[in-house]
C-alpha cells in the first residue's frame, strides 16, 4: 500500500508533535523533581518564612502569558494566509519573550537589593531554590526563543501558509507549555513559602 503525499505529511506532523510531547513530559518531570526537593527542604530550620516575592516576577508572568496569546494569534492568521498579521504577531511574541527575560533578571536584582543572595555565605536555601527554578525555566525559554527565531526566518522564506503551518504549530505548543509551566511554578512559589 502506497502512502499519498498528504498521508505522509500528516504522519510526519503527528511524529513531530509526539516527540515534542515527550520532550515536554521530560521537562515536567525535571521540574517536578526540583519542586519536590523544595517541598522537602521547607522543613529545614534555615528556611525563610517571610520572603517577599520580587515584583518584577509579576511583570514577567504577564509577559509570558501575553507571549502565548500573540503566538496563538500568529497561528490563527497564518491559517487565513494573512502573512503581515502573522509577521506582526511573531515579532510581538519575540519582544514579549525578551521582556520576560528582562523582568526575570530584574527580579533577581530586586532580590539581591533586599540582601537575598543565591550563593555564597550570605545565601540561604530558599533563595537558592528560587534561583534554580527560575534559571531552569529561563534555559528552556532560551530554546523557545531560538525556535521562534527559526520560525520567523522560515516565515520570511515563505515556508508557512494555510496548508503548511507545522513549524508554527509546534512553536505555539511549546510556548503554551512554557507559559503553563511558569504559571504553575509562579503560583507554587508564591503560595508555598
Amino acid at each position: 500500500m502506497t502512502m499519498t503525499a498528504q498521508e505522509h505529511k500528516e504522519r510526519t506532523a503527528r511524529s513531530y508533535k509526539l516527540l515534542l510531547l515527550f520532550g515536554m513530559g521530560s521537562m515536567t518531570m525535571m521540574f517536578a523533581g526540583v519542586v519536590s526537593a523544595f517541598v522537602v527542604s521547607k522543613s529545614r530550620e534555615d528556611w525563610m518564612k517571610d520572603f517577599q516575592f520580587p515584583s518584577a516576577f509579576y511583570l514577567s508572568t504577564l509577559a509570558i502569558i501575553l507571549c502565548s496569546v500573540t503566538f496563538h494569534l500568529a497561528k490563527i492568521y497564518i491559517r487565513k494566509d494573512k502573512r503581515q498579521a502573522t509577521t506582526s504577531f511573531l515579532f510581538l511574541t519575540l519582544l514579549l519573550a525578551i521582556s520576560f527575560v528582562f523582568f526575570q533578571f530584574k527580579g533577581f536584582e530586586q532580590m539581591t537589593d533586599q540582601n537575598y543572595y543565591f550563593t555564597g555565605p550570605e545565601s540561604n536555601i530558599t533563595t537558592t531554590f528560587l534561583y534554580v527554578i527560575a534559571t531552569l525555566h529561563l534555559a528552556h525559554l532560551a530554546g523557545g526563543i531560538i525556535s521562534l527565531l527559526i520560525i520567523i526566518y522560515n516565515h520570511f522564506k515563505q515556508k508557512y501558509n494555510s496548508s503548511q503551518l507545522l513549524g508554527i504549530e509546534l512553536g505555539a505548543m511549546y510556548w503554551h507549555f512554557l507559559d503553563f509551566l511558569w504559571i504553575c511554578l509562579f503560583l507554587f512559589l508564591y503560595f508555598f513559602k
